[in-house]
């Protein structure tokens, strides 16, 4: 039996309703952008995103590549829409002389707009940014073990100024920022000529 593009999960905590939602991209397309994502980047460039095969991937099917080169290329899924809650991906840094970044991104508001956590196999770290008005801010840096050609998975969680940056399960970030407040969508992420396989994208708000 083939697997759902969108497995929904509605998890009852006594703390209220959580709702999850997984996108494995085993059902889309290869060649195209996965249904309900649009592509973009922050600054200039020509990043290419695009279902690709991959037999080795966690969830063995398909896999949301990104091949081309761009300041900050991204994939947002365009119905998404959380205020707090959770994002998380499975990732794996293929190459890139400049960079080998994966990275998630919430409360995107637009391609000027919006937080960003990525993971560099080439720094091997992990870092927290604001994007404001198409200019990326650090917030913090964390060193941390990232090794390319290699899936890990990366996690953000938020609730107002709080955002909380975890990979592999460890967490290496915790820290509080008000700048890109209320609603926005979620997606992936790299840079400049990163090559990256994304894989298993779920979010969930609460």
């Amino acid at each position: 039996m083939m697997k759902a593009l969108i497995t929904i999960i509605a998890l009852t905590l006594m703390t209220g309703a959580v709702m999850a939602e997984t996108v494995s991209f085993d059902n889309d397309k290869a060649g195209a952008v996965p249904a309900g994502w649009t592509a973009g980047v922050t600054g200039r460039g020509t990043p290419k995103w695009a279902i690709e095969p991959d037999a080795g991937a966690p969830s063995k099917g398909n896999v949301l590549k990104q091949s081309g080169s761009g300041t900050f290329p991204y994939c947002v899924l365009k119905e998404s829409s959380l205020t707090d809650g959770y994002v998380e991906v499975k990732f794996k840094p293929i190459s890139g002389r400049e960079d080998q970044a994966g990275g998630l991104i919430w409360r995107f508001k637009d391609g000027d707009n919006y937080y960003v956590a990525r993971a560099n196999a080439l720094e091997n770290n992990v870092s927290l940014y604001y994007t404001e008005g198409g200019s990326r801010k650090t917030i913090k840096y964390v060193d941390a073990p990232v090794p390319k050609n290699t899936w890990h998975t990366l996690r953000v969680e938020f609730s107002g100024q709080s955002i909380k940056v975890a990979l592999n399960g460890k967490t290496y970030i915790e820290a509080k920022d008000n700048h890109i407040a209320g609603a926005g969508a979620v997606g992936v992420w790299t840079k400049a000529d990163s090559v990256t396989a994304f894989d298993d994208f779920s979010y969930g708000s609460k």
